[in-house]
């Protein structure tokens, strides 16, 4: 780990208690300038209230959230992320292994999520459409591949893992992984944003503020359910979708309220769910 550290801007309620592995003083300049950075970009834009951790290499992002929010309670105010420079140990959905090398941005992040009545699925696919928005603003066509990929044509560019934190029957937090790539190598199926765009559009702190701002967007379009699903049906990746276990082919409906993918074969109509607090068929 190069270093562990956060900071919070104005009106966060003063510094948070910053960590540090016996690494040395050149690993932590080089995490702490990264940082210090990615917020001045960050309140260039008008944003005040993100607490950051930035990582040179540690073996999950998600790993490392999870050990923050035990050290210091979640106050469900202030935004909180853990960036990495590369990951060992990362991964996607269904516990599948994802290349983290360096040149990516690599994040997961506590928010105080506005709706209480939410899913995972749908948090997932606004934070993946709020992705989507930050792409677009760059001139780049991409698309959301149920459940978690963005994708553009066809080839893999950034995938999420969301998930929701309950406290009894009250919605504590969201938590989100984000892995995007920008000038990282890839594998055979995926895509980089260098393969896209101009060097001078893939400096990496600039996306990761990206990625930062549009989870701040997503937890503006989480107080309009309807209108993100109806965008998010807009952005699909397919007309229709092949059984994993059957090989059959469904037509693609929509997307129901709480994230399900609708199907339709003939008069028969089924759909689809990643996560257990949804209904339909569970992938």
């Amino acid at each position: 780990v190069a270093a562990g550290s956060c900071a919070s801007g104005r009106g966060a309620g003063g510094r948070c208690p910053a960590t540090a592995s016996l690494v040395g003083e050149a690993s932590l300049r080089s995490a702490h300038a990264g940082r210090g950075r990615l917020m001045h970009d960050l309140r260039r834009h008008g944003d005040q209230f993100w607490w950051l951790r930035r990582v040179g290499v540690c073996a999950s992002t998600e790993t490392e959230l999870s050990q923050w929010l035990s050290q210091q309670p979640w106050c469900g105010v202030h935004p909180r992320a853990v960036l990495a420079d590369h990951q060992i140990r990362s991964h996607g959905q269904y516990g599948r292994r994802w290349m983290a090398p360096v040149g990516g941005v690599w994040l997961s992040a506590a928010l105080p999520w506005p709706q209480q009545d939410c899913s995972t699925g749908l948090f997932g696919l606004t934070v993946a459409l709020a992705l989507v928005e930050q792409l677009e603003s760059r001139g780049l066509r991409a698309t959301i591949k149920w459940p978690n990929d963005l994708v553009i044509e066809s080839r893999k560019l950034a995938g999420v893992l969301p998930s929701l934190v309950f406290r009894g029957r009250r919605l504590r937090l969201a938590r989100i992984g984000v892995g995007l790539n920008v000038n990282n190598p890839v594998p055979a199926g995926a895509v980089s944003l260098r393969q896209l765009l101009s060097p001078g559009q893939c400096r990496l702190r600039v996306w990761q503020g990206s990625v930062l701002r549009a989870l701040d967007r997503a937890c503006e379009m989480a107080s309009e359910p309807s209108g993100v699903v109806r965008r998010a049906e807009q952005c699909l990746w397919a007309e229709s979708v092949a059984d994993p276990g059957t090989g059959e082919t469904w037509k693609i409906r929509g997307i129901g309220m709480d994230g399900r993918l609708l199907l339709q074969q003939g008069t028969r109509r089924i759909s689809w769910t990643r996560w257990t607090d949804s209904p339909g068929r569970n992938l």
